[in-house]
């Protein structure tokens, strides 16, 4: 049998975790994020009819997922939900441009913090907080209310892109409300080094640990899937409450974000605890709207030891053809 060939890395510029928003964004993207967001929900409807049937972006894979995450449902629901999907994706995309230009007050009026008063109470008590939320509905957004509306500094977990200048545009949206990005491994350094100044600690955790050695397996849409232990690890050695955010679309541009408690400060928890917590709560929320999660991404790309070798088992056992 031939041995697969080796993934060689790609090396990533020296620079990557030095990196700075820009001063100035280019005058032609902001005269581009200028548009109001009426304007840009007409270029999102045409973005959405490319991506799902021109350039059919990632549309296998959106299939996929969904078809292995909701095995009741028949073809025509899951092209219904996909629809939905890029519907959705288009809008998120276009509000990420428009974050460049967008105002506080029309932040606070289009993203509404829904029972943020545990929270806000432990913070003003001089605790700290962490807050994990997903890939649901505008994640961009979500960072920038928080930056906004809680009154307390924000610590965000940030990885960065390869990319320089996709990279500083990004640092520059999500830092344009005063919340301070972080590489993944510098985050628990300076939540230790700052733990008696009460501080949002903010991630976004369904993401795939690719390049992570601290993994946690979990049932998720039925499927074994690994995920960060970062916020485990912050939340046990901070003492921290932990809540989930979650984002629900009321309409086009208008977001309700709800605080949902994970686990209250000081409490004793078991190794992947929060994790466990968190993943129910995604979970959950993503059934209730299918649409509005991430699904062009590829989430069970790291696979289980286990199930690799049970594919490798296969492989090998299976007959083979002179």
């Amino acid at each position: 049998m031939q041995r697969p060939p080796k993934i060689r890395k790609r090396r990533k510029p020296d620079d990557l975790e030095h990196r700075q928003p820009f001063k100035r964004v280019p005058l032609w993207l902001r005269a581009i994020a200028a548009l109001p967001l009426p304007a840009w929900y007409r270029i999102s409807d045409l973005f959405a009819w490319l991506a799902e049937h021109v350039v059919r972006h990632e549309r296998a894979l959106v299939d996929t997922q969904l078809q292995r995450c909701f095995p009741d449902k028949d073809q025509a629901w899951i092209k219904a939900t996909r629809r939905s999907f890029y519907r959705n994706f288009g809008d998120v995309s276009c509000e990420i441009v428009k974050a460049i230009s967008i105002s506080e007050d029309e932040i606070r009026r289009r993203v509404r913090l829904v029972d943020a008063g545990p929270a806000r109470a432990a913070l003003n008590a001089g605790q700290s907080v962490l807050i994990v939320t997903s890939h649901n509905c505008n994640w961009e957004w979500t960072l920038l209310a928080l930056s906004i509306g809680m009154g307390h500094p924000v610590e965000a977990a940030y990885k960065p892109l390869v990319g320089r200048w996709g990279d500083r545009l990004f640092l520059t949206i999500r830092s344009r409300f005063g919340a301070r990005m972080n590489p993944p491994k510098r985050l628990l350094m300076r939540v230790l080094r700052h733990r008696r100044q009460a501080r949002i600690v903010a991630m976004v955790a369904d993401q795939n640990p690719v390049s992570s050695a601290g993994r946690y397996l979990t049932n998720f849409f039925g499927q074994e899937t690994a995920f960060y232990l970062g916020p485990d690890a912050i939340a046990r050695v901070g003492e921290m409450a932990v809540y989930y955010l979650a984002m629900r679309r009321e309409s086009r541009g208008y977001y309700t974000v709800a605080f949902e408690p994970l686990a209250t400060a000081g409490e004793e928890l078991a190794e992947g605890a929060v994790i466990e917590r968190y993943a129910r709560r995604v979970e959950a929320l993503t059934r209730e709207h299918p649409a509005d999660w991430l699904w062009t991404y590829r989430r069970w790309k790291v696979r289980p030891r286990r199930a690799a070798s049970e594919e490798a088992a296969t492989v090998e056992a299976a007959p083979r053809s002179d």
